[in-house]
């Protein structure tokens, strides 16, 4: 197997290897260890996977590792820390948007990013932006509600 050798930083951690050229980045992260990157559909469906690069939300299924080289990668782990949390995880946490938990993490980055693009988004602005996050759980209007109620604490 054709291997590729890579260097780009995920959560600030510079990640440096060897990886095979035909691996999804959400194939080289899992087995980097961040397994907080869901693996969902493996085909751009679902949202799972949902990671931030350079900043801007992408399905890590549908990006090659090799074109990560270089940049930097943002997963659930790299949002908030446990005794600090990012804004929009302590609102997923105070409205009980999380239930199953598998499509939290990608929730978060994606909204995170919507957020960053325009902190002070309409319910339909929002619901537009999030179609490519699919709930197993059906738990959208708390979802939608955290990060409406995230984006006003976050202006303020």
């Amino acid at each position: 197997m054709k291997k590729i050798s890579l260097r780009f930083k995920v959560n600030g951690k510079e990640i440096q290897g060897e990886f095979p050229t035909n691996f999804t980045l959400l194939r080289t992260l899992r087995d980097l260890g961040f397994t907080e990157v869901k693996n969902g559909c493996e085909k751009g469906d679902c949202g799972c996977c949902t990671v931030l690069l350079d900043g801007l939300p992408v399905n890590a299924c549908l990006v090659l590792a090799a074109q990560a080289q270089g940049r930097t990668v943002t997963t659930v782990r790299g949002l908030g820390e446990p005794n600090c949390l990012h804004p929009l995880q302590e609102s997923f946490i105070k409205h009980s948007a999380i239930q199953c938990g598998f499509c939290t993490p990608g929730m978060l980055l994606a909204s995170k990013a919507l957020l960053d693009e325009n902190p002070n988004p309409t319910e339909a602005e929002l619901k537009h932006f999030m179609h490519g996050n699919l709930c197993r759980c059906t738990g959208y209007k708390k979802i939608i509600e955290s990060i409406m109620a995230a984006a006003k604490k976050m202006r303020a």
